[in-house]
């Protein structure tokens, strides 16, 4: 044989060796993943908001008179505050209201507060349309011909009306509070004025209160409904100010009305077999899922996954990419974590839906399988995420509640769950879509 040809063989040979060795049918199918885990929620600025205009006792809206009254009802967490517009309807423009922060609805030492909170309200101008002698003028609602047509004010800012010649503001509106729960107010406000309550040039008149709208905001958030030496917003208080219309207010303040939901440092397993973070409809199995569920700690949970047997790789993601430190994920941010991963192996996490007392987003019960005919899989898996429930601590309303994480005062302090087993969310409370929080992207890396 020539040496050409033994070089050619020995050539074939290797490469055949080769080839035989890259494509051993025992070698797992491998491939590198990066999963994306976005915060799609909105950032709202106030937690409840509505309207009053049906007076008690009544079955339509309308204006309150002597001995007539509003109510109202809401849920609210520590911390926050009430404010509220009512027209005085003898005027062009004014309106009562709390101060321009609202009306604490709580105590310094977390208690509620209840009575009577009149002393809290003042008569403020809109500065939205020139002021007439009240109980007198063409232009005010009870007399003029249609909405909004008085002539401008010459001052446009908002400001408290000199009350030197009026009746005392508790002379014409009382507004109390009542507690309905733990969270719960009712808010009572009533005309307490009588028929000669204003003395005006042409005799004196009674005092109605027009239909208005309210707002619970985070003590953080301030000049909400107004800014006194600043114009109107423009956001419809001038249409309650002046003619008692609340629609406009209301609707604007709803576009800012929700529950803001962060979402949670979380752990992720690659595994075969059963789930190792939990198993639905038993109890919550004591390897740090209920830390993650309850208050976002990762590390009991991560470093168990670590020595669980059928887990092949397991970590944590804490850090919002483009953060310098490990934090909470909010509207408009994203965790990112990466691994690898074999045919045969499904992928879970765990996610605190931080709004809650023990609620965590997870890619369902077993997980998502990693390879589908033998390739491995990428794009959006949302729809494969769910909400679930630890059991492990009684559950209270969404964004509400004061053994929720943002506002209790220490880690795992809430009352215990009677029913124990993880489960779907089914609490009676609501909750916004999964694709309205949280989005899950998979990716392949090369």
């Amino acid at each position: 044989m020539t040496n050409s040809k033994l070089t050619l063989l020995t050539v074939l040979f290797v490469g055949l060796f080769a080839a035989c060795g890259n494509n051993n049918s025992d070698d797992p199918v491998e491939a590198n993943f990066t999963v994306t885990i976005e915060n799609v929620g909105t950032a709202y600025s106030y937690i409840k908001s509505g309207s009053f205009s049906v007076p008690v006792g009544a079955s339509a809206p309308g204006p309150i008179g002597p001995g007539g009254a509003y109510e109202f009802e809401f849920t609210a967490p520590i911390g926050s505050r009430l404010s509220l517009a009512t027209m005085f309807v003898q005027s062009n423009d004014w309106f009562y209201a709390p101060g321009q922060d609202g009306l604490a609805l709580y105590n310094q030492d977390g208690s509620q507060v209840t009575g009577n909170v009149t002393s809290s309200f003042n008569l403020y101008d809109a500065g939205t349309e020139e002021d007439e002698e009240p109980g007198t003028g063409a232009n005010q609602a009870p007399r003029q011909g249609a909405a909004n047509t008085g002539p401008a004010d010459d001052d446009n800012t908002v400001r408290t009306v000199d009350t030197t010649n009026l009746p005392a503001d508790e002379d014409v509106i009382q507004v109390t509070l009542t507690s309905t729960g733990p969270t719960g107010f009712r808010v009572r406000i009533e005309n307490v004025s009588t028929t000669s309550t204003l003395s005006t040039s042409s005799g004196a008149v009674a005092v109605p209160l027009a239909p208005g709208a309210w707002v619970v905001h985070p003590e953080s958030e301030t000049a909400v409904l107004f800014e006194t030496g600043r114009p109107d917003f423009g956001e419809g208080l001038e249409g309650v100010a002046e003619d008692g219309t609340f629609g406009e207010l209301e609707t604007s303040l709803d576009d800012e009305t929700g529950i803001t939901v962060p979402l949670s440092p979380g752990v992720f397993a690659v595994y075969n077999g059963a789930n190792p973070l939990f198993t639905a409809g038993q109890a919550d199995p004591g390897n740090g899922l209920e830390g993650v569920a309850e208050d976002g700690t990762v590390a009991e949970l991560a470093t168990a996954l670590e020595s669980t047997a059928n887990v092949l790789e397991s970590g944590s993601f804490a850090m919002p990419v483009g953060a310098s430190a490990n934090g909470p994920l909010l509207p408009g941010n994203s965790y990112t974590f990466s691994f690898t991963g074999q045919e045969g192996y499904s992928l879970n996490f765990a996610t605190m839906f931080v709004q809650s007392n023990d609620l965590f987003y997870a890619l369902g019960a077993d997980g998502i399988d990693l390879f589908e005919n033998g390739a491995p899989i990428s794009g959006n898996v949302t729809s494969s995420v769910s909400l679930w429930d630890a059991g492990t601590e009684l559950n209270e309303e969404p964004g509400i509640g004061a053994n929720q994480v943002t506002r209790q005062g220490g880690s795992n302090i809430g009352p215990a769950d009677s029913n124990t087993s993880v489960r779907l969310v089914n609490d009676g409370y609501t909750y916004p879509a999964v694709s309205d929080v949280i989005r899950v992207t998979i990716s392949l890396n090369q």
